[in-house]
């Protein structure tokens, strides 16, 4: 009976040590439990926080882009309206070119005209200039032969 005695107090030891050793490690678990717990709500903190910083981030940009496009947009129209007066004057400058081209071509042919009647004129003034030596000449004979008959 001592023999069972004491194999039934060292396997009571036994238990006992692994009951020690069991609680001991559940003890750890649960800490290491907790610990991860404790984590795992930080991190949705964090979770929750970096979301609502996003959805703050996202909404501003948003807007910013909005204010970019109506600033885009109306530097559009400003450019359009710059264009329209562009356009206008480029139509009146041409306008304007084709007078003038029309009043050169206009000008060329009083030129053309009058470079003709010029040229007649001389010719006219050549043959008249002609004539008179011709009547010089027939007057200076009929002088020398009425000096002659005298």
């Amino acid at each position: 009976m001592s023999n069972e005695l004491r194999a039934a107090e060292e396997s009571s030891k036994k238990a006992s040590a692994d009951a020690a050793r069991i609680a001991d490690e559940h003890r750890r678990e649960q800490e290491h439990s907790s610990q991860i717990e404790k984590l795992r709500r930080a991190l949705e903190g964090q979770v929750k926080e970096l979301q609502s910083r996003l959805d703050e981030a996202e909404a501003s940009a948003l807007k910013g882009g909005k204010k970019t496009i109506q600033k885009l947009e109306q530097r559009v129209r400003e450019l359009e309206v710059e264009l329209e007066s562009e356009q206008r004057r480029y139509a009146e400058t041409e306008k304007n070119l084709r007078k003038q081209d029309r009043r050169l071509k206009e000008l060329a042919g009083q030129w053309d005209e009058e470079k003709k009647t010029h040229e007649r004129s001389a010719s006219q003034i050549d043959a008249l200039q002609q004539k008179i030596k011709t009547f010089k000449r027939q007057v200076e004979e009929a002088v020398s032969f009425i000096g002659i008959i005298r």
